[in-house]
């Protein structure tokens, strides 16, 4: 019983202290403009891409099923069940996605998002996104 509270007492302690979000807010390192104009210290521009018939149906990292027909993504430090707006950058399209795995391991891309996503955004490869978490 000892264990169990002390695994629960690290566990909470260790979630409170490894937030990206709210570490990059506290710390305004990646303060940019958004395209309103004000300032959004969470707000980032990088690279994304997509992914869809190979991972149907697999396994995320939140333990649901991936569904490409969904609009979630995989992102390496947003907090899963997180949502995030993205924004095409090359057409300012924007999507409201929910954050449900962890990736993209390849490239120095920062998020990997649905088919349905992506197709919404008109990506057919990589582009250059905002990344805005809500």
């Amino acid at each position: 019983m000892n264990n169990l509270i002390l695994a629960t007492f690290f566990l909470v302690i260790c979630s409170y202290f490894s937030n990206p979000i709210q570490s990059a807010e506290a710390s305004g390192r990646h303060a940019s403009k958004a395209h309103t104009g004000k300032i959004h210290s969470s707000t980032r521009h990088s690279t994304a891409s997509w992914y869809g018939p190979k991972f149907h149906g697999k396994r995320t990292a939140s333990g649901e099923r991936f569904n490409m027909y969904a609009m979630t993504a995989a992102h390496k430090t947003l907090p899963l069940s997180s949502y995030a707006e993205i924004t095409n950058l090359k057409n300012h399209r924007s999507v409201i996605v929910r954050i449900n795995d962890r990736g993209p391991y390849h490239g120095k891309r920062a998020i990997d998002l649905s088919y349905a996503a992506a197709k919404e955004l008109g990506i057919k490869g990589t582009v250059p996104v905002q990344i805005t978490p809500l």
